[in-house]
């Protein structure tokens, strides 16, 4: 019998929680490692005080303290986990960080090193704690997950990791939910949101490593009659001014619209209704919404920079981030080639299909084997 321990604390108590992020990373790894992993392999996942999740062939082990609290969840991590785990023989850091004191084999997941490239994001304190934590939890690990080639090769770049010791686990999308819908459907929502019939589309945080400027930018380039309406949909991050200004700057306010958080069981609905997905993002651990996108049928634009290429390339149209020019044209041959758009869609469906969450899953699997020497 092997016996893994899951540290699964920032699966959020919180309705909603499988939507966003890591919390829908280590949901679906939960819903998924006891599948494909040998029938002599038990899971136990560790979460929160408050966390009520449950899932088939996976047992729960609840903290004493409520840790969805940022600060709440360093003190178990650190200060008490680490005696809770002897019955153990492999435990899984499923994000960034592991115990100092820990003296078990170790497999960590690593998504991207945002804190290193853009630290600006991060409190000085957050920014210190991930920056130190992180780099000592991999030298430490016997395996390490990245969920793309982009994060894995950050890791041998910017922290000095040996490639051989890192696996890569792509992510997936929810298959139930995220698909083509019927064309009634999105008549009716449509209607219902007040949605012109043809419209471009970006869904994400609104913040600075989105290039939503230089989006911008390259729309104000285009003549105006081969303007499609902009919808930015997202909640705001920081530095997000300077977006807002752009549009006054040019104009645009009664072409581009901003609609705030989109909430989970609306996303398809929206991936559908938009003719093309546009995605300028400069730097990304994976790219969710490209491939959310794609597996909706929808045509990609999207830079060709950091993981973005690993999941359009080959189906949706993958451009320099900084190229306005580019950018503009691509939008102007996106409005006019009804070919391009069909033969995308097309392409983006048959890729999308490459990515299923059972594959990360056994990705995950045999990184363990890896750390538990097991062949």
């Amino acid at each position: 019998m092997i016996h893994i321990g899951l540290n699964a604390h920032l699966l959020s108590s919180q309705i909603g929680y499988r939507s966003a992020g890591i919390h829908n990373v280590i949901h679906q790894l939960l819903a998924h490692l006891p599948q494909v992993a040998p029938d002599d392999w038990h899971f136990t996942a560790m979460v929160g005080s408050k966390n009520q999740a449950t899932y088939p062939n996976m047992s729960m082990k609840h903290a004493a303290l409520d840790t969805e609290s940022p600060t709440k969840r360093i003190i178990w991590e650190q200060g008490i986990q680490p005696f809770q785990l002897a019955d153990y023989d492999l435990y899984h850091a499923m994000a960034f960080v592991a115990p100092l004191f820990l003296h078990k084999p170790m497999v960590v997941t690593v998504y991207d090193l945002t804190f290193m490239r853009y630290p600006q994001r991060l409190s000085s304190a957050r920014r210190l704690y991930l920056r130190m934590f992180t780099e000592i939890t991999c030298k430490r690990a016997k395996r390490i997950t990245a969920i793309s080639h982009s994060t894995k090769q950050d890791l041998v770049d910017l922290l000095n990791i040996p490639a051989e010791k890192i696996d890569v686990t792509h992510l997936a999308y929810d298959r139930d939910t995220i698909r083509p819908l019927a064309a009634e459907t999105i008549v009716a929502f449509k209607q219902q949101k007040g949605l012109p019939d043809r419209f471009w589309f970006y869904l994400g945080t609104l913040e600075p490593r989105k290039n939503l400027v230089m989006l911008i930018n390259a729309y104000a380039k285009l003549p105006e009659n081969e303007r499609l309406p902009l919808v930015l949909a997202g909640g705001k991050g920081w530095m997000t001014d300077a977006i807002f200004e752009a549009v006054e700057r040019h104009g645009l306010g009664d072409k581009i619209s901003f609609t705030g958080f989109i909430p989970t069981a609306e996303m398809a609905l929206w991936y559908n209704s938009a003719e093309v997905f546009v995605y300028p993002s400069l730097f990304e651990g994976f790219g969710l919404p490209i491939l959310e996108a794609m597996a909706c049928g929808t045509p990609v634009i999207t830079s060709n920079v950091s993981s973005l290429p690993e999941v359009a390339e080959g189906a949706g149209l993958c451009l320099p981030p900084h190229e306005v020019s580019l950018w503009a044209d691509a939008l102007q041959r996106t409005y006019h080639d009804a070919t391009w758009r069909e033969e995308a869609s097309e392409k983006g469906l048959h890729k999308a299909q490459q990515f299923d969450w059972a594959n990360t899953a056994q990705a995950t699997v045999n990184s363990y084997r890896r750390a538990l020497e097991i062949t």
